[in-house]
């Protein structure tokens, strides 16, 4: 239990999310239902011949086939009505080769589809190194939706087959008793074929989702990446007016409400004035001179 909570810790089960893990899982799941409803199936027609001589009459004959289709190995009793033993009838045709190639394509994807799931899940990094590991799936994936086209249309075409050699009608013509007037034959139960319709759908289903997983698969190898870059952004050429690796003016700088002096005539003339005023005046100033400043021609010297 230990080892089964380390590797559900370990898992990136995130991949599962995205298209990748995702169509992995339809692919795994309709895998089983292409190749379950195919190889499980068995059918039974029932017929009835009704011989002049009421005793002789056998009016439920059962017929029963199988996967894989070997109808040649497929018989039943039917009476001659001529007081005879029954005479051993066997069915027409062997489409074992179309069913048994549907199955086996089925049965394969399964358990790749398994695999993949386990190394996106638990070995993704692994998976994506070198590019190996999506170059292999590419590679698989291929040859996959290839023999999905292949098998699912040979089988398409092997039921058809297997639906008239199984017809009551085309089995009553194998019937000698039924040649004769006086006999009637006919048919009272056809065998259910909705299940192997169900598994040619089912095929093609298939190679929707193995062709569809490539174009998913293929991104993963990084083949496709240099040509998904986006192109590098192109670069402003400077203006005339403007040098390289100068700073563009701001529009707005002008308009961030610095104050510009006004230096016309009359503000000039009042900045002047009051430069005047704040000037101490020439005419108070101390003009008084101390004595030793005296001239020596002073006339009250000697007073």
């Amino acid at each position: 239990m230990d080892v089964v909570n380390q590797l559900v810790a370990q898992g990136q089960f995130r991949v599962l999310k995205v298209p990748l893990g995702f169509i992995k899982i339809l692919q795994w799941f309709f895998s089983i239902l292409a190749f379950s409803t195919c190889g499980s199936y068995s059918g039974m027609l029932r017929m009835a011949v009704e011989c002049k001589n009421r005793t002789e009459s056998d009016l439920s004959i059962e017929v029963e086939f199988e996967y894989p289709f070997r109808l040649h190995h497929e018989y039943f009793d039917a009476p001659t009505c001529k007081g005879g033993n029954p005479e051993r009838i066997f069915l027409v045709g062997d489409y074992s080769s179309s069913a048994e190639c549907f199955v086996t394509v089925g049965v394969f994807s399964f358990l790749y589809a398994t695999a993949a799931l386990s190394v996106y899940v638990f070995l993704f990094d692994k998976y994506k190194e070198n590019n190996k590991g999506p170059l292999v799936d590419l590679g698989v994936s291929a040859v996959f939706a290839f023999m999905w086209l292949v098998s699912s249309a040979a089988w398409a075409k092997g039921l058809s087959d297997v639906k008239v050699a199984t017809d009551p009608d085309q089995v009553i013509t194998l019937i000698g008793a039924c040649d004769a007037e006086e006999n009637r034959c006919r048919e009272v139960h056809d065998p259910v074929m909705s299940g192997l319709n169900t598994s040619v759908a089912f095929g093609f289903i298939n190679v929707v989702l193995w062709v569809g997983n490539l174009w998913f698969v293929f991104k993963e190898t990084g083949i496709i990446a240099p040509f998904m870059r986006a192109p590098p952004a192109q670069e402003k050429p400077p203006t005339a007016t403007t040098a390289p690796g100068a700073y563009e003016q701001d529009p707005y700088a002008s308009n961030q409400g610095s104050y510009q002096p006004d230096y016309n005539q009359q503000g000039y003339s009042q900045v002047s004035e009051a430069h005047r005023l704040l000037q101490p005046s020439v005419e108070h100033q101390d003009t008084t001179l101390e004595p030793s400043h005296w001239p020596h021609s002073f006339p009250c010297r000697g007073l």
